[in-house]
């Protein structure tokens, strides 16, 4: 990571896939973190936290959207910092306030949550005062309707969740049920190209500075994806097996074929990549052929691995 990109005030504890990047905003009196990454992860992100705060209180908890891998947290740090509030995006607080787990959608993509509450929202075309900086709240659909990103004027800073990668974006969730997504991911990247950032702190992978670049990059994706929808489909299908691969680390392959067969949104997605596919163990068994053959995965006797 390199930190020079960024003020002092901000520190960015990367991740890695299974768990969106934790960023630390701390003027020394009122720290502020955004995204909690996985609910797996929460003894380690309450360590980080910990670390990084010595004695310490931790004040806010803000979520670019409500995607397991960025709010899993949430529940440990309340209970940890009870003083601390929670601000979440507006479109998904009523299925959070009455834990509606149908609604908020976690099981039908196999992924694990803890429950949470929240104390006020996170309003597009706010400013938020955050340790002691204003920070722009901006929507950002596409990746997820509900989502907003952060950007410091001052800084030019951007925390762009996964509206913005150096190397791509987030799966399109809205077209996985015959929704539009790709015209507000279009749009979500003009919005990141009008503000100019200087640094952007994805909610994967490094902080970049080459934000022109990776707007290229992201374009050329969507391109390819609008052009060929099925390739988005087949795509999110792998991300789905690689993001339990993450979690599981390793397991027997009837371990794996058995979350996949429990996981609603691998069946819809089997049935909208070709009505003519293959019988859904055969499909699942060739999107972990994918995955291992581009060094996503591996398989040794019986028992997958992520790479």
């Amino acid at each position: 990571m390199n930190t020079d990109l960024l003020p002092p005030d901000i520190t960015v504890l990367e991740r890695g896939w299974l768990s969106s990047n934790n960023v630390l905003l701390d003027d020394g009196h009122t720290p502020v973190l955004v995204d909690t990454g996985y609910c797996t992860h929460a003894e380690q992100t309450l360590a980080l936290v910990g670390h990084a705060l010595a004695s310490r209180e931790l004040t806010q908890v803000l979520n670019t959207h409500l995607h397991s891998d960025h709010c899993g947290g949430n529940g440990a740090l309340q209970a940890r910092y009870p003083g601390l509030t929670t601000a979440i995006p507006p479109g998904g607080s009523q299925a959070v306030a009455t834990w509606d787990e149908a609604a908020l959608g976690h099981a039908r993509f196999g992924q694990s949550i803890v429950r949470f509450g929240f104390d006020r929202l996170l309003q597009p075309g706010t400013t938020e005062v955050l340790a002691g900086r204003p920070w722009q709240v901006h929507a950002a659909p596409g990746h997820d309707p509900d989502a907003v990103l952060l950007f410091q004027p001052d800084t030019r800073t951007l925390i762009s969740g996964d509206a913005l990668w150096e190397n791509g974006f987030g799966v399109v969730f809205p077209e996985l049920d015959g929704q539009s997504g790709f015209g507000e991911v279009a749009a979500t990247l003009d919005l990141i190209e009008s503000l100019a950032p200087a640094v952007v702190i994805p909610g994967h992978g490094a902080v970049f500075a080459d934000v022109a670049d990776a707007l290229a990059r992201a374009r050329q994706r969507l391109d390819s994806f609008v052009q060929q929808p099925q390739r988005h489909l087949r795509h999110a299908a792998k991300v789905l097996v690689k993001y339990k691969l993450l979690e599981m680390g390793r397991a027997p392959l009837p371990d794996v074929q058995t979350w996949a067969t429990g996981t609603p949104a691998l069946a819809d997605l089997h049935r909208l990549i070709d009505g003519s596919a293959p019988v859904f163990s055969d499909w699942v068994d060739d999107l972990l052929a994918d995955l291992v053959r581009t060094g996503a995965a591996r398989l040794e006797d019986g028992v997958v691995s992520n790479a």
